[in-house]
């Protein structure tokens, strides 16, 4: 059973178009409701923080079940409206397996050492290339710039894989916090994909995911809703 990536980094996913990055990104610490369907139904929670940490920034997540627990994050820095991540980390612990996987970025040669399972090697990425995490950081700030081509690269699993979304336009989200007029967000993956993924942006909170829903081509479903949200002092 692999819980799906997209799925764990889309909690970490700003009103008017910020002037800096510093405007944008606001520290803060949000729990999530969170359902997993594996035959079974069942629920937990999971926690996105966004903090700062000197001349970068760290999103991380974590998330844990009965049968499920990952921990993630990404530290990554902003120039000039562009997300450019320097270290991922993926830690899951599942029953019929664990995975482990480090990412870190050097762009003065523009590469990337992969270290999954104790295995590694390094690949080359172009300029813009994003981790799981960093690339919601990346949507946020295109969102707000009020972009219509949502196309990202993410270093992913040893490959470089591209991630489109397309803007459905806006619905109305009710959760414990509060109704927020939502922007919703579809990862494209074709006409003929069974697997659909939505995210539910809300500009009143500088864009922070506010729910999610992901329908896999088994028919299960993973489903986010905010529950708490606080932000945090720099």
């Amino acid at each position: 059973m692999r819980i799906s990536t997209l799925f764990i980094s889309a909690l970490l996913a700003v009103s008017a178009m910020p002037g800096h990055a510093s405007e944008l990104f606001k520290p803060f610490r949000a729990v999530y409701k969170a359902q997993w369907d594996m035959g079974i139904s069942f629920g937990g929670d999971a926690v996105g923080v966004l903090k700062r940490d000197g001349d970068r920034w760290v999103s991380s997540l974590s998330a844990e079940a009965l049968i499920a627990r990952v921990n993630e994050f990404s530290e990554f820095t902003v120039q000039n409206q562009t997300v450019q991540p320097q270290h991922y980390e993926y830690h899951r612990k599942v029953i019929g397996g664990d995975k482990d996987a480090v990412l870190q970025f050097n762009w003065n040669t523009g590469t990337v050492l992969n270290d999954v399972a104790k295995k590694p090697w390094t690949m080359d990425v172009a300029a813009g290339t994003q981790d799981n995490l960093s690339y919601q950081m990346q949507l946020r700030l295109d969102l707000a710039a009020g972009k219509e081509t949502l196309v990202y690269k993410v270093a992913d699993g040893g490959k470089i894989k591209t991630y489109p979304f397309i803007k459905l336009g806006t619905e109305t989200v009710t959760t414990a916090i509060g109704s927020f007029e939502a922007v919703k967000v579809q990862r494209d993956r074709g006409t003929d994909s069974k697997r659909n993924t939505y995210i539910w942006f809300a500009p009143e909170l500088d864009y922070i995911v506010i729910k999610l829903q992901q329908v896999e081509k088994s028919g299960k479903e993973y489903s986010l809703l905010i529950n708490q949200l606080e932000f945090t002092d720099p």
